[in-house]
């Protein structure tokens, strides 16, 4: 730590190991409460089958469409928001109000077609059985022990996008297990990087970081990466899918950032809060790009000086989510990283004054959407932020190597 860290951090109860059996007090808490709600959940028919045994479509339903669409030789019809649908409801045997618009790159289709080889509910299982595990070693490896996997284990925004089926615990895990490899094994976390690019969005200030960092060899394999999955997708579907996607992209955007069929308290975003105040797209988008130029600026301030790596790992992982106009709760589950590294930090270095209130209220905020879908996920995501800049700001005005030996 700097001498003006160290003035302020604090040896207090939550510091050390009585901090760590505390955080793995109220992660194992709210596993238990959210154990309880998940089986009720069920029992009522609001989450898996529904009162009459019948399969219940939720956004699992993008993934799996594009996988059933793929099977039967037609894989560009996933961006076809009627036609992924109606394969859908063939196989489910169930019809269902909404529509899943697929609006990822065909890269997604490699993952999708495992998991359309099984029926609706069983696929579901598989894809969490894959993925929760994924992210719950990705959070234990950053802040440690029982208190690490309880932290995963109880982090609302999890089970948010559990309930969803969402695909936050994989984004989560390549996200979070790039920056894990990132000092000792820059070329596996290129790896993960350039596997993230399913989902491009999340990654927009990752190449600013790297840069930054001077993580050159980082930087070729996430490209490499990158460039062959996406090589490896158009081999497996042709180009049909590409086109497909490509002409989709105005659609998705009318979508989900002009119109808001979604509603727009559920975009946790500074686009999505302008939008449900009522303010104008112009505005929205303004402000949007203030907030992500700031957030990019702090990221590269961060990773340009003599900052802990882990710091400068939640800088990235929480500017990623604010950087962003397009998020939703179950996308929040990517903010248990910085937490964590924030946690790990204050575990062995003691905490800021107010530093546990802090975190403690972002997770409050996330536990609050499901009573109240709000931006509490933005909420969530500027607090940790802001805990972040407080940390690393006697560190920004002193210029550092790069990011690892080796990287």
């Amino acid at each position: 730590m700097t001498s003006a860290t160290a003035s302020t951090a604090a040896d207090g109860p939550a510091a050390g190991p009585s901090g760590a059996r505390l955080i793995a007090v109220l992660g194992l808490s709210l596993t238990l409460g959210f154990a309880i709600l998940l089986v009720g959940s069920v029992l009522q028919g609001h989450w898996l089958l529904d009162p009459d045994g019948r399969p219940i479509v939720n956004d699992f339903a993008v993934l799996w469409s594009s996988g059933l669409l793929a099977l039967d030789g037609t894989p560009a019809l996933a961006w076809n928001p009627a036609a992924a649908k109606a394969a859908v409801v063939a196989a489910a045997g169930v019809d269902f109000p909404d529509h899943y618009p697929v609006f990822y790159p065909p890269t997604v289709l490699l993952l999708a077609v495992p998991f359309a080889l099984l029926p609706l509910v069983p696929a579901m299982l598989a894809w969490i059985a894959v993925t929760a595990p994924l992210y719950l070693v990705t959070i234990r490896a950053i802040l440690g022990g029982r208190a690490g996997l309880l932290f995963g284990l109880g982090f609302p925004a999890a089970v948010w996008n559990l309930t969803a089926t969402q695909n936050g615990f994989l984004t989560t895990a390549l996200f979070g297990g790039a920056l894990l490899a990132l000092p000792r094994r820059p070329i596996v976390a290129g790896v993960l990087f350039g596997l993230l690019t399913v989902k491009p969005h999340l990654g927009l200030l990752v190449p600013l970081a790297l840069l930054a960092g001077g993580c050159w060899r980082t930087i070729l394999a996430a490209a490499a990466t990158a460039v062959a999955f996406a090589a490896a997708s158009w081999l497996a579907f042709g180009t049909a899918p590409w086109i497909a996607f490509i002409d989709a992209v105005p659609a998705a955007r009318e979508t989900s950032l002009v119109l808001g069929l979604g509603t727009w308290w559920k975009l946790q975003t500074v686009f999505g809060l302008v939008r449900a105040l009522g303010g104008g797209e112009g505005l929205a988008w303004t402000l949007q790009a203030g907030v992500a130029i700031a957030a990019a600026a702090g990221v590269v301030l961060v990773w340009r000086s003599r900052a802990p790596y882990g710091l400068k790992a939640a800088a990235l992982a929480a500017g990623a989510l604010l950087a962003t106009p397009y998020a939703f709760i179950y996308d929040m589950t990517l903010l248990a990283v910085p937490m964590a590294y924030l946690l790990r930090l204050g575990l062995d270095e003691g905490f800021l004054p107010d530093e546990p209130t802090a975190l403690a209220t972002a997770v409050a905020f996330l536990l609050a959407f499901p009573f109240c879908p709000v931006q509490f996920g933005l909420a969530a995501a500027l607090l940790v932020a802001l805990v972040i800049a407080r940390r690393a700001a006697p560190w920004c005005g002193r210029r550092a190597g790069p990011v690892g030996a080796a990287a």
